[in-house]
């Protein structure tokens, strides 16, 4: 796994996040700045569609929404403003079902659902860091993608407010879901080759 590029310094904030240029994407992580750069394969994209189409078909009438990176998600500690907030991601895809949470500079507060593909550049996080983030901020489920070996994990948070140990899908599997009751992904057809 890669280790993900920090930011020199730590403490930025919201504040300083989005005075930053436009050509980097970063994520806030406790203050620390992680570097999202380079864009994602080819690969990654496709799983990512195969992924977002069938949720956002299902959620068309429904009061959930459905977002794909680049959109932030502000993760406060309590009740700072949002400048103030010390952390910030970008999910490769999210799922609000808490209307509230939304408004025009994203997500404030958990998602009801995260879902990240693993990249080169960004595995040890999303596998470590994001892990213990989502459920520290309680995100009801985190989807890990494993785009190489085609199988995707799935974490649940508990009735003690913590993952268990993950659920584990391959590709003949389909991925349903308590939170969209109802939908079923197949991922024989996320995963297949094009």
């Amino acid at each position: 796994m890669a280790l993900p590029v920090l930011k020199e310094g730590t403490g930025f904030t919201y504040g300083d996040y989005v005075n930053w240029s436009d050509d980097e994407r970063w994520e806030l992580i406790e203050g620390f700045a992680y570097n999202m750069s380079p864009a994602p394969s080819r690969r990654h994209q496709e799983i990512s569609r195969e992924l977002e189409i069938p949720i956002a078909v299902f959620l068309n009438d429904k009061p959930c929404e459905v977002y794909d990176a680049p959109f932030d998600v502000r993760l406060p500690e309590a009740d700072e403003d949002d400048e103030d907030i010390e952390t910030v991601v970008q999910p490769d895809i999210v799922v609000i079902c808490d209307e509230k949470k939304l408004d025009d500079k994203g997500c404030r507060g958990a998602p009801a659902l995260v879902i990240e593909i693993l990249s080169p550049a960004t595995s040890s996080k999303d596998m470590k860091i994001k892990l213990s983030l989502y459920e520290r901020h309680g995100v009801k489920e985190y989807w890990i993608v494993h785009p190489i070996d085609n199988f995707v994990l799935v974490f649940k948070l508990g009735k003690n407010k913590m993952y268990g140990k993950p659920e584990v899908y391959t590709e003949e599997d389909k991925i349903k879901t308590p939170i969209l009751d109802g939908l079923e992904i197949d991922l024989e057809l996320v995963f297949k080759e094009k």
